[in-house]
């Protein structure tokens, strides 16, 4: 029902910046709390950034606050993740997730929450 499309990866140097973008589409109106999460080979999917329906809370997993900023544009069917400062540990295959359930008025930082899954885009950043 809904297809999530990442852009914007890319190979960097360590303390370069890049920005994410997921574009939504498909047969929805509702606008879904959304997740950015990632995944380095041989690891487990972590937690990333999430952004609640209203776009006015945000939650970040330790290793990326203050480093990373998450936003959306609802007009656009789009959110964003612009990452800044980056480190060779932050290197993985990200992805964004679309949270349907309702009621729910925080993010979420578990991925059992997210329907939707794009392929994901991969960040690899060299020391």
């Amino acid at each position: 029902q809904v297809l999530l499309v990442e852009s914007g990866g890319g190979l960097v140097q360590a303390g370069e910046s890049l920005r994410l973008s997921c574009a939504a589409s498909g047969r929805t109106s509702s606008t879904y709390a959304m997740g950015w999460f990632r995944q380095a080979p041989g690891k487990e999917r972590e937690f990333v950034a999430a952004v609640s329906r209203s776009g006015g809370r945000t939650d970040y997993a330790d290793s990326v606050k203050e480093r990373f900023s998450m936003s959306r544009d609802n007009a656009k069917n789009a959110v964003y993740l612009q990452m800044n400062s980056l480190k060779p540990e932050d290197t993985a295959l990200y992805y964004c997730a679309a949270d349907t359930t309702p009621f729910r008025s925080l993010p979420s930082r578990r991925s059992r929450d997210y329907e939707y899954w794009g392929q994901g885009t991969q960040v690899t950043v060299s020391s």
